[in-house]
């Protein structure tokens, strides 16, 4: 007789979510996204319109842009993997607020730092760490604040569903590619067409 095993769904949801990445959005954030027309994702309007900070080799010809939120785990380890690649390719981190209060402030504090790639990998390991992510209480300039709300609005419209999400045009074939959920550094170089380290 073959038994079959019938797993709780809050156990699928979990899992689901731990595939998938990140993607809880605030009830105005998602109302403002419903109200506006879906675009396509593209690196043309993700350079346009996005604001973010960049790390890595600023004389590579294609950037890597990748939405995250500052409290999305998933989102940390992807930074990780983007680390070891930040010599062969620039990547622009775009902040957005989906998941919690202090997505925002904390994407806002990043976008404020003098040194921006300093400030994620510490705020990065603090969150690994189960310990909260940088304090976002004091030297945040106003308008990243407002740039914070704009990428998500911006993420929105594209019908983005979770971060990390990375969209980029391709080193070797210069077709644009995106992809959501964390990769491992091998799986990210490969995206985006550079060797792997």
């Amino acid at each position: 007789m073959l038994k079959i095993s019938v797993l709780p769904i809050s156990f699928l949801l979990a899992l689901l979510l731990l595939v998938s990445g990140c993607s809880k959005q605030e009830p105005e954030a998602a109302a403002a996204a419903a109200a506006g027309a879906k675009r396509s994702p593209s690196v043309e309007i993700v350079a346009a319109e996005a604001k973010g900070f960049t790390v890595g080799s600023m004389m590579a010809a294609n950037p890597v842009y990748v939405f995250f939120d500052p409290q999305c785990p998933h989102c940390g380890r992807m930074w990780e993997a983007s680390v070891p690649l930040q010599k062969k390719a620039k990547f622009v981190w775009i902040p957005v607020s989906l998941l919690n209060a202090s997505s925002g402030p904390q994407g806002a504090a990043l976008l404020s730092s003098d040194d921006p790639g300093k400030s994620m990998t510490e705020h990065e390991t603090s969150m690994l760490a189960n310990q909260g992510g940088i304090s976002a209480s004091t030297g945040i300039k106003p308008e990243m604040e407002k740039a914070v709300k704009k990428n998500l609005l911006l993420f929105n419209s594209l019908g983005i569903e979770g971060v990390p999400f990375t969209i980029a045009r391709n080193a070797k074939t210069g077709l644009t590619v995106t992809r959501g959920g964390e990769m491992s550094t091998a799986a990210l170089a490969d995206l985006i067409g550079v060797d792997p380290p």
